[in-house]
């Protein structure tokens, strides 16, 4: 198999982007100037002057009544779009304008790289190291509140991850008990689960995971499930003891029962270690999860060190938390808000008893501050949703069985244990209150970019609502920007329907004010037009002079003017044309032949309208 390449420079890629920016600006001035090259050449046959002139007389007989609905018809049909896009946003998570132009316009325009639509990948869960036990906590507070902590999701993963952990992987392992226990894990019962898991005890007395499930679901204290723990731990020892004393070869089926043991024992000693740790036994606790993690270095996807890293923060021992960092905070291990909250903390703690908001905003950071911020800063794009909790910004509520990485799940398990050690820090909490909300404002946008982690995966929203139960508000930073044609089609339905407001109202007013920024509008275009035709030598103007008298039928007057009379009457009509009417016609022909004579005398006009005409006459 050949290696794969290796991905082009970041030179190399930013010269193929320029030159393909470069080729598509050029590719539509070409397109620009050949469409203006055609107006220009088929004005007679398409006779534009004329046509000018009528739409000039159409649009000075209209009245406030034609523009008051076609505002208001304006503003409807954009309002209508801007209903439409908002959806369309809502359901999909882009514009559908934005969408369009990207696929049918860009590839005639060339230099733009259509963005890839990002594929739904399933957001993967992970077991919470620090959860709760059923029967002495969640099942406690579903009796006082009448609300269920768990959502029936998160129940199944566990249920999943108890046959992976307790059952034997290959079938006909085991005696009645483990078949009755095997039977127990696959429910999400209760009452079932208490009931197979004491036949499964009847049946034998060494059934180490029908002791787990009794610490779990029947438990109703934790010194009670403490018991329970040690038990199944006893019978666990007992039997991996025996697995190795015997020194022969052993089937397919005894090393499934082996490994099943392993993993009771590590369980039930993780959980001794919560247990010890919620009756405020801190040095067992940290003693057997030292010991634990030093046993099984190979378990480190159950993330034991952050049972740990909790437990050490309750001693204050942060020496040996930063140790511990040292470790785990690795670039090839998987990142958590345990880690990168904790690492932030200790960086925070040098800093935050001396901390003043306003003398730092004078004198600015220091380089401990400023490495204190740095250190917030990384831990706020890992996982946004944590500082609203530890600031009690938002309620706590207990956490679930299972969380998602950079998740709302996960700031809630994170919060649950760890606000206590923030506010045990002094200042720890001003400092975070004081410089979150800027660090906040430092990720990325849109959420397909990274800085210093990868990109949020998509689906993240969707799977915290499964994890996190129905009474619980998500957390769903960072919130999507908007999209420009989104913000676009709402400034054109306002803008639309203020005009449409102001011309019913107003009609006289707006009507100048139309007139006057056609007038504006006009001018610089054709003033282009009358240098250009004085560029360009006189046979070409010939030339397409002539094209009238072939397609037309009959010779029209422009035919038979030098270059600057018509220039006086192009310049004529653009300046008097406004202020003429169907009514006055007549007198604008007439006008028009004696402006062309060159006869600019104030008794050649009716009364009132030469006195305009000489400043025009002295600008040529």
């Amino acid at each position: 198999r050949a290696p794969p390449s290796s991905p082009p420079p970041a030179d190399l890629e930013l010269k193929q982007w320029y030159q393909r920016r470069v080729r598509g600006t050029y590719l539509l001035m070409l397109w620009f100037l050949l469409i203006m090259f055609l107006i220009w050449f088929l004005r007679a046959p398409l006779r534009l002057h004329e046509n000018l002139d009528q739409l000039g007389f159409f649009m000075n007989s209209l009245t406030p009544k034609f523009y008051v609905a076609l505002t208001g018809t304006s503003s409807v049909i954009s309002g209508i779009i801007l209903i439409f896009e908002w959806w369309y946003f809502h359901k999909h998570g882009n514009s559908l304008i934005e969408q369009l132009a990207l696929t049918y316009v860009a590839p005639f325009i060339g230099g733009i790289d259509l963005p890839e639509k990002p594929v739904q990948s399933e957001c993967k869960v992970w077991r919470n190291p620090m959860n709760l036990i059923r029967g002495c906590e969640y099942f406690k507070f579903l009796q006082a509140t009448g609300n269920s902590p768990l959502t029936h999701y998160d129940m199944n993963l566990t249920s999943q991850d108890q046959q992976m952990f307790f059952c034997p992987d290959v079938s006909g392992a085991g005696d009645k008990a483990d078949e009755l226990m095997n039977e127990a894990w696959k429910t999400v019962d209760t009452e079932k689960r208490m009931s197979l898991s004491l036949q499964a005890i009847n049946a034998n007395s060494n059934c180490a995971s029908a002791y787990i499930m009794l610490a779990e679901e029947c438990a109703a204290s934790i010194p009670e499930a403490d018991k329970y723990f040690r038990q199944a731990l006893k019978i666990a020892d007992n039997n991996i003891r025996k697995f190795v004393s015997i020194p022969t070869s052993h089937d397919s089926k005894a090393n499934s029962l082996h490994r099943r043991d392993i993993n009771i024992c590590v369980y039930a000693r993780r959980r001794v270690a919560m247990c010890l740790r919620k009756m405020g036994k801190l040095k067992e606790c940290i003693k057997i999860t030292r010991e634990l993690i030093k046993e099984f270095p190979l378990m480190s996807v159950l993330h034991i060190h952050e049972n740990l890293i909790e437990a050490l923060l309750a001693q204050k021992a942060y020496n040996e938390v930063q140790q511990l960092l040292t470790r785990y905070d690795d670039l090839t291990l998987p990142k958590s808000a345990v880690i990168c909250y904790s690492a932030a903390l200790l960086k925070i703690r040098p800093v935050s008893e001396k901390f003043f908001a306003d003398v730092t905003a004078k004198k600015g950071l220091t380089a401990l501050q400023f490495t204190a911020v740095e250190a917030l800063q990384r831990a706020v794009e890992f996982n946004p949703h944590v500082p609203q909790y530890l600031l009690e910004e938002k309620p706590i509520i207990l956490p679930p069985e299972h969380l998602l990485k950079r998740g709302d799940s996960e700031a809630i398990a994170y919060s649950f244990y760890h606000a206590a050690h923030w506010k045990e820090v002094p200042g720890s909490i001003k400092f975070l209150k004081c410089f979150w909300k800027e660090t906040f404002k430092l990720i990325p946008f849109p959420l397909e970019k990274g800085k210093l982690f990868h990109p949020y995966t998509s689906g993240t929203e969707e799977t915290d609502r499964e994890l996190l139960p129905a009474f619980h508000d998500v957390s769903v930073y960072p919130k999507k920007e908007l999209p420009f044609f989104l913000v676009f089609t709402a400034g054109l339905c306002l803008f639309t329907l203020s005009l449409a407001l102001l011309t019913h109202f107003y009609p006289i007013f707006m009507g100048e004010l139309a007139r006057i920024a056609l007038e504006y509008f006009a001018t610089p275009f054709a003033m282009i037009a009358e240098h250009l035709q004085a560029l360009l030598p006189q046979q070409i103007w010939n030339l397409s002079s002539g094209i009238n008298a072939e397609y037309g039928g009959k010779t029209d007057h422009s035919t038979t003017r030098t270059p600057l009379e018509a220039r006086r009457l192009r310049s004529y009509r653009l300046f008097l044309l406004p202020r003429c009417t169907l009514e006055g016609s007549s007198r604008f022909h007439k006008i028009s032949q004696v402006f062309l004579e060159g006869n600019i005398q104030a008794d050649s006009f009716p009364p009132g309208e030469g006195k305009a005409l000489p400043s025009l006459h002295q600008w040529y």
